[in-house]
């Protein structure tokens, strides 16, 4: 089935790539991935070790006359995002990924394709198993549940990597040297809600809102994207103010790092008000869909009539929680007044579910700058524990502090230039790469991120750039040549 993906160039990459999509690898169910990468590590009869939390570290030796070079850690994450469309059928726990090649890019069926970071882990893999190409020392290190929380990276223990340099492999733009990160936490709110029978005279429909791109919670919140959450809240709140209406259940969204492309809610509306309401619940949609006519061009929104045998959550509640979603901040919340175009805080309302007697909303809210992720978190908080919920932050970490006068960015930085004819856009991101966290564990580490062209990392839109992937590989050649004497 990846056989014309195992065609691309470079073949080396391209075939690791395609070997490693076949493995399944959800954040947080890493055991398959983990032994594939310690048994490849294994057949190389390189120096293999698993740590405790199950990060892979994989050992091999500078090439003859790189030994006076500084050793080197190349790093990726294993796990990747797991999105699908509504109407994919895809068991991520069972099947490989399934690739096709679309002009330039490299896409899956259906799903997310796996390139973030799974083109990191394809390159290591390749030089690693080469007996050609020049490097120094290197020590490989492979991550687990970056996407669902970093554990893998802040459970790395220190003294366990020797490497002077560290080389992360996810960044998705060929042009970009990637020097600083934002940190992140993880916002949760939970309630619970009195369920009362569905009132007499009133009919049941779900109400669908699908098609919208979704993308990165980091990377592409910059562009203003439509959120599935907010959106069906905004139509459920002018219903329910304009006809009363009474909600059985929402669910929107899914995984915090994602922009959520798709919400469903079933409510219920006096009978003898059905066509006014389908009338303006679509005058509604259609006010959004010219708003975001030019961004979300794909947006559905589907009505249909269900069965009426349900529990609906009582008036005060609903009231209170659609007033909250509605208040709770979504999107870019602060740039960065030091680096033109950098997102420096923002948030995601990953997830809304409502059902059974329970609300749950999940956020990942991200900042490069500690003390603005602690006022929007602080933001968030007060407006969700006014609507009496029980608002509980985890799984905080670190952003990553550039350093202009890194000794490796110079090197990346002028290689560029000479490779390529232009200047690289040296810069930090709005997303939260692993490096923050390792360096809290490795201080000294001279660190950097660099990778090929990905788009819709976190979608089912997800693409990766055969061309860009081409030019990505000469430059990791080239700066594992460059690596400085020590």
């Amino acid at each position: 089935m990846n056989e014309e993906i195992r065609a691309q160039e470079p073949k080396v990459l391209w075939n690791k790539f395609a070997d490693l999509n076949e493995v399944p690898r959800p954040s947080k169910k890493e055991e398959r991935v983990i032994e594939f990468i310690k048994s490849f590590g294994n057949k190389l009869k390189l120096e293999t070790l698993v740590d405790k939390v199950g990060n892979v570290i994989i050992k091999k030796p500078a090439t003859a006359g790189m030994e006076d070079r500084k050793a080197v850690v190349l790093q990726s994450h294993l796990d990747m995002v797991h999105q699908k469309n509504n109407d994919t059928k895809f068991d991520f726990d069972t099947q490989g990924i399934e690739m096709y090649v679309d002009g330039d890019w490299v896409r899956a069926r259906g799903t997310t394709l796996g390139a973030d970071n799974g083109l990191g882990v394809a390159t290591i893999m390749a030089i690693l198993e080469s007996d050609t190409i020049e490097h120094p020392a290197i020590e490989a290190l492979f991550t687990i549940d970056e996407e669902t929380g970093m554990t893998g990276a802040k459970g790395l223990e220190p003294g366990m990597l020797k490497g002077d340099i560290l080389l992360n492999l996810d960044t998705e733009e060929d042009d970009e040297i990637g020097i600083g990160c934002a940190g992140g936490v993880d916002v949760t709110a939970t309630r619970k809600y009195t369920q009362e029978d569905a009132p007499e005279d009133m009919s049941a429909f779900k109400v669908t809102l699908n098609g919208l791109q979704g993308g990165h919670s980091g990377m592409d919140i910059i562009k203003g994207l439509g959120n599935a959450n907010k959106l069906m809240n905004r139509l459920l709140y002018n219903a329910s103010e304009n006809f009363g209406i009474r909600i059985a259940e929402i669910k929107g969204g899914g995984l915090r790092n994602a922009i959520p492309r798709e919400s469903e809610a079933v409510v219920l509306i006096d009978d003898f008000q059905i066509k006014a309401f389908e009338s303006e619940l679509m005058e509604d949609f259609e006010a959004i869909k010219t708003e975001f006519a030019k961004l979300e061009p794909n947006m559905k929104l589907d009505l249909v009539k269900v069965e009426t045998s349900m529990k609906v959550m009582d008036p005060d509640t609903q009231e209170t929680i659609l007033k909250a979603i509605y208040a709770l901040h979504n999107g870019v919340f602060r740039m960065s007044p030091e680096i033109e175009g950098l997102v420096e805080t923002s948030n995601n309302l990953a997830k809304v579910e409502i059902k059974d007697g329970g609300i749950n909303l999940k956020c990942l809210t991200r900042s490069s700058v500690e003390s603005s992720k602690d006022d929007l978190t602080n933001s968030l908080r007060a407006g969700l524990e006014l609507a009496d919920c029980e608002v509980n932050l985890s799984g905080d970490y670190p952003g990553w502090a550039p350093n202009r006068d890194s000794d490796i960015l110079e090197v990346l930085d002028n290689l560029y230039s000479k490779l390529f004819n232009e200047k690289a856009d040296v810069a930090a991101c709005h997303a939260g790469l692993e490096c923050g966290i390792i360096g809290s564990h490795y201080p000294e580490m001279d660190m950097i991120s660099f990778g090929p062209t990905i788009r819709g990392a976190h979608s089912p839109d997800e693409r990766a750039s055969i061309s860009s992937s081409q030019k990505y590989w000469k430059f990791v050649l080239e700066i594992l040549k460059n690596i400085p004497k020590k």
